[in-house]
């Protein structure tokens, strides 16, 4: 008998006669990756000349029962690395029948914010950290019932006893670079089965738009492998790292030679606006923000230089250079990159 990947690969490369399957992905009431496939005449896609569709928003927590219909309007196209050229995937925005965005759509107000700041030229790095999670529901790798060794080796580390599932790491490099998504990197984090994967730099909107796609991938990838992703900013109680979704920022100006005064000011700006960041980057993030393992307090607003106990790093090659980019440390692992893109650059740059 095949083993399931051979059956299934015998079918990928059949001729699909002129036609194409498109892959619509859209972000549900909880903050997950949702899709579904639709045939189209073999072209060249773009959001403007695909389709509208919609799905039963009442199955999603994103309608009704007695108005359910939620339209799925597309905004970017990515090559599928899983069934391959010519197919796509197509990341949609949520909109309401009445032609109103949906509750949880919120790319289309992120847009808004990019577009009257598109000067700066902003760009933003997004450092994603996730949790490989097995039957059991403990991190993959873990002893049943028990626990493995303290952290200390498994940070970028290589061996066995080191690292687990980096064939679902490799797997995802690959697969979003096939699809166009600017990953810059990845590497083992400091916990077992715990990994980072990076995104950008990407400018305005698109940040949201890559690392969505990223995260869809990795989530139907592990799927081929038996194993669940955690997105939960503090996957394990204890004395083990939790997760957050490190973020990088940086306007021409701040890529400029006089760029560390501009810093200056946007950490001025970002203090009186903590509160309100916090609301905005992620679930749980208490659990998390405690001052320990590489975080700043979840009460207080800090800034340093190449210091990881604070809300936000400046890189010491910054520093030195006198420009560069700062690293927002409090976002959570789950946290929408919508609304951290929005909220940090309307905060940093207030008017400007």
């Amino acid at each position: 008998m095949a083993s399931k990947k051979t059956a299934t690969e015998r079918y990928m490369h059949l001729d699909q006669r002129g036609r194409i399957i498109a892959e619509y992905v859209w972000i549900d009431a909880a903050g997950e990756t949702r899709s579904k496939s639709r045939t189209l005449e073999e072209g060249t896609y773009t959001p403007d000349n695909l389709p509208i569709w919609n799905f039963d928003g009442s199955s999603t927590k994103q309608a009704p029962i007695n108005n359910t219909d939620v339209y799925l309007r597309p905004c970017a196209v990515f090559a599928d690395p899983i069934r391959r050229s010519p197919n796509i995937m197509v990341l949609a925005e949520c909109w309401n029948a009445d032609g109103t965005p949906n509750k949880f759509n919120f790319r289309h107000d992120c847009a808004k914010v990019m577009d009257a700041y598109a000067k700066h030229e902003p760009w933003f790095g997004l450092e994603q950290e996730y949790t490989l999670i097995g039957n059991d529901g403990r991190p993959f790798g873990w002893p049943t019932g028990g626990f493995p060794a303290p952290q200390g080796d498994y940070y970028c580390g290589v061996g066995y006893g080191k690292i687990v599932m980096r064939d679902i790491v490799d797997s995802h490099y690959k697969a979003c670079l096939y699809a166009g998504v600017k990953i810059s990197g990845t590497n083992a984090e400091a916990m077992l089965g715990q990994w980072e994967f990076q995104v950008g730099p990407c400018e305005g909107i698109e940040m949201g738009d890559h690392l969505w796609i990223a995260r869809f991938l990795l989530t139907k990838i592990a799927e081929d492998h038996g194993v669940k992703v955690s997105w939960h900013p503090k996957p394990v109680e204890g004395d083990w790292n939790g997760q957050g979704l490190h973020t990088n920022f940086s306007t021409k100006g701040i890529r400029a030679s006089e760029g560390m005064k501009l810093i200056e000011q946007a950490m001025e700006r970002l203090g009186p606006y903590h509160s309100q960041c916090i609301e905005e980057y992620g679930d749980d993030n208490d659990k998390r923000l405690t001052g320990r393992h590489e975080t700043g307090h979840i009460d207080m607003f800090s800034w340093g230089v190449a210091d990881r106990s604070r809300s936000i790093r400046i890189p010491r090659e910054t520093a030195t250079r006198g420009c560069g980019y700062f690293e927002d440390r409090r976002p959570a692992s789950n946290a929408d990159p919508y609304r951290v893109t929005k909220i940090l650059i309307t905060a940093a740059l207030g008017g400007a």
